[in-house]
């Protein structure tokens, strides 16, 4: 069985950063994905976005707090949990869900949003390879570093 969520959006807002009494950081997370949805009788297309809390701890929480900000595209990899509890002031239960995340990094942050103090991540002048996607790199350490991916050489005999 597998419980694995991968996330690419944009912070809605700064962490919230606690520091719990043992000394442990955690950090939530508003992250919004959108997707452009098509209808084919009426030829409209209309955006739909999906909020998500994100919850991360010890070092991917203190990288948060230092490098991540309000509009910042982030990459987020987890898996779901959801928790009950009652409405002390309806005596309703309540489901609230959120992505424990396992893999964090940076990608930028949005162009189009003009306020400064956000993480742009650098742009690469190596070349696009167009067969898998190009995510530019964040310049400090992410908490897990990125897995290398090499081109295959077409000059190799392969016996398959």
């Amino acid at each position: 069985m597998i419980n694995k969520v991968i996330l690419i959006g944009n912070m809605g807002a700064d962490p919230e950063v606690r520091v719990l009494e043992s000394g442990t950081k955690t950090a939530r997370l508003r992250v919004a994905t959108t997707e452009r949805i098509y209808n084919r009788q009426t030829q409209e297309s209309r955006d739909h976005t999906e909020w998500h809390t994100v919850t991360l701890w010890r070092q991917m929480a203190d990288f948060a707090d230092r490098f991540a900000k309000k509009g910042s595209q982030v990459y987020v990899e987890g898996k779901i949990r959801s928790h009950e509890w009652e409405d002390e002031a309806t005596h309703t239960k309540r489901i609230g869900i959120e992505i424990l995340a396992d893999e964090f990094r940076l990608l930028g942050r949005r162009e189009s949003s003009g306020e400064g103090g956000g993480y742009s991540a650098p742009q690469s002048s190596t070349p696009v390879d167009a067969s898998r996607p190009a995510y530019p790199q964040p310049q400090q350490p992410v908490c897990q570093p990125p897995q290398e991916i090499s081109s295959v050489d077409e000059s190799d005999d392969l016996p398959f």
